[in-house]
């Protein structure tokens, strides 16, 4: 049975330390009770049908299955299940890919604790939370054309320092096709060249290269 007294919390980060922390800045308030602690989304997914919180605070970067692939099987499951990414991540195509997934809120972890506690209550009172730094980098996403899988998995290779000649052999692509990838890549960043492009994908959060 859920309290009709306190908002129950699940917290999922793979640091300890980070938890911990949560915990105490929580806990604080009366009205919120910390009900499970989870490093990894598979625990993540146990532990809300065992624990079925009001909220969760989800980190994007998890060892295993991500935040974005944690929330999507929590929604798929409980689709009344209110997520809210909490992490260091803020690139736009992150923030895009966290909405898409069905979270009601995206905060970074440098968030006040006065401003974590006031999310938490507007969300379990049924609003979203998304920040205006937030709002603006997925608006502007919106904005920007979509790369498809072909130049995603050319784009990884180029911010590895890849060849044009060694991407084709990884993907087993003709060279002329890699090419043709890498001139469409070039325009839909508004990059001059491959290291330009390699860049303003891992600031926008296109790729992650650990």
């Amino acid at each position: 049975m859920k309290s009709a007294l306190k908002i129950r919390v699940m917290l999922v980060d793979d640091h300890f330390v980070v938890r911990a922390g949560l915990v105490g800045a929580l806990t604080l308030d009366a009205e919120i009770e910390v009900v499970a602690e989870c490093d990894c989304g598979e625990d993540a997914i146990a532990a809300y049908r065992k624990r079925r919180p009001d909220l969760v605070l989800m980190d994007w970067r998890l060892p295993g299955i991500s935040g974005v692939e944690a929330t999507a099987a929590i929604l798929r499951e409980f689709p009344e299940a209110r997520i809210v990414s909490l992490t260091a991540t803020e690139g736009e195509e992150d923030i895009h890919r966290a909405v898409k997934a069905g979270v009601v809120g995206y905060l970074p972890k440098t968030v006040s604790r006065k401003e974590l506690l006031a999310a938490i209550r507007a969300v379990h009172g049924g609003e979203k939370c998304f920040p205006p730094a937030i709002a603006a980098k997925l608006e502007q996403r919106n904005r920007r054309p979509a790369l498809n899988d072909r130049e995603l998995a050319v784009l990884q290779r180029i911010a590895r320092g890849r060849s044009n000649k060694e991407i084709a052999a990884d993907l087993d692509f003709a060279e002329v096709t890699v090419k043709f990838h890498v001139g469409n890549l070039l325009e839909k960043l508004g990059a001059a060249d491959r290291t330009q492009a390699a860049t303003a994908a891992i600031q926008r959060g296109i790729i992650h290269l650990d």
